[in-house]
């Protein structure tokens, strides 16, 4: 498949699928001896499931990771049938579904061990279950003080569970250095080795995220869970950026100018007119706004690669357009505005445009709305999407 660069749309998400089989593989040489886990939630961080999940399975990827169960079921009925995790339940989630589609559930907490095993035993299947370790996050997981009973209980019912993980989230493994990095890995231990002396024989340990395969060697275990990384923004500037770890961003985001016209000095621009004009100049209208996850928060600030030169949000940003000033520059209806790649072409970057919107890359991407097409790009020649 061709690359489709200037494909004539008010809008476009271009995703270098090639870019994102490099990053797995770049992953995987990371963690040399894990399987690796291609995090697909949040339609893959807004890059798109199914093409990135069979992008990631085909660069050496061995698991798809989701958040939701409704997520990996959706990949199940994509005809992905090979190892999946799914981890964000309440109760009288469709334990069922997911037991009879052969989906690993996490288990934080005896409620939802009750509602799987009632589950497995009514569909007469053995739930696949990974047990979740709260070793300091604060979150999900389940605390060391009550582990032994969640360890005792999921091993007391064969018939209906079988422990197929153990498993926990970082805090701070994107602060090289941070004290409870050390000090979660020593409770981890400790609770896959209570686990494991009750009876637990696990497919998978795992607890390492994006920054921890990149910087935590110690924290690789038998599984890494990779998502940000993977689409090739850094978990974060303090570790470096994707070109340190060999990794290019998959996302570039366009869109078409709208409109360009010559204003006066003195004309204000866009809702409570924060930007005036500071001398008769041309505007030039992006017809993307923050109905498409454009974030308000960059308004003055967010920038843009017009006609080859940077220029910054003109005013706020409203839900389905903003402004850039283009000074003297000639610019025609339908060239390209380019608001985040890889940086290939002087482009702003997504954490030039986390940094404008005080956030992280990861909002910036996932943020991207459905209105706006994904267009792939460098899909595998025979793939049944190309």
């Amino acid at each position: 498949m061709t690359a489709m660069t200037h494909t004539p749309m008010r809008a476009r998400a271009e995703i270098d699928l090639a870019a994102l089989r490099a990053n797995v593989r770049a992953l995987r040489a990371r963690a040399a001896g894990a399987q690796l886990m291609a995090v697909v939630k949040s339609d893959a961080y807004g890059h798109g499931a199914v093409r990135c999940a069979r992008a990631a399975l085909d660069a050496g990827a061995t698991w798809l990771g989701t958040a939701t169960p409704d997520e990996a079921l959706a990949l199940r009925a994509a005809g992905f049938d090979g190892p999946l995790m799914c981890w964000l339940w309440t109760p009288g989630g469709p334990w069922r579904e997911a037991v009879e589609a052969g989906i690993d559930v996490s288990v934080s907490g005896m409620w939802a061990l009750e509602e799987v095993t009632a589950a497995a035993r009514a569909a007469g299947r053995v739930a696949r279950v990974q047990l979740k370790a709260d070793t300091g996050l604060g979150r999900n997981g389940c605390q060391p003080a009550d582990w032994p009973e969640l360890v005792r209980r999921a091993l007391e019912a064969p018939d209906a569970v079988k422990v197929t993980g153990l498993w926990s989230h970082f805090a701070c493994a994107d602060e090289p250095g941070h004290p409870s990095i050390d000090a979660q890995l020593a409770v981890f231990h400790d609770m896959v080795e209570h686990a494991e002396k009750a009876g637990a024989e696990p497919e998978v340990r795992h607890i390492a995220n994006s920054p921890a395969t990149l910087t935590l060697p110690a924290s690789h275990f038998d599984l890494v869970r990779t998502g940000i990384a993977m689409y090739g923004v850094s978990p974060s500037p303090e570790l470096g950026t994707p070109a340190d770890f060999g990794l290019r961003p998959v996302m570039t985001l366009a869109a078409s100018v709208a409109l360009v016209k010559r204003v006066p000095q003195g004309h204000g621009v866009s809702y409570g007119h924060h930007y005036v004009t500071p001398a008769e100049t041309n505007l030039g209208l992006i017809p993307v706004g923050y109905a498409d996850g454009v974030p308000r928060h960059a308004s003055g600030t967010g920038p843009v690669l017009v006609g080859g030169t940077w220029r910054r949000v003109a005013g706020r940003v409203a839900m389905d357009q903003f402004v850039v000033d283009l000074g003297e520059d000639v610019v025609e209806p339908g060239d390209e505005a380019v608001l985040f790649g890889p940086g290939d072409r002087g482009e702003p970057t997504a954490e030039d445009w986390a940094r404008a919107a005080h956030t992280i890359a990861y909002e910036i991407v996932t943020r991207i709305g459905s209105r706006v097409p994904r267009v792939y790009v460098d899909e595998e020649p025979g793939s049944p999407d190309s």
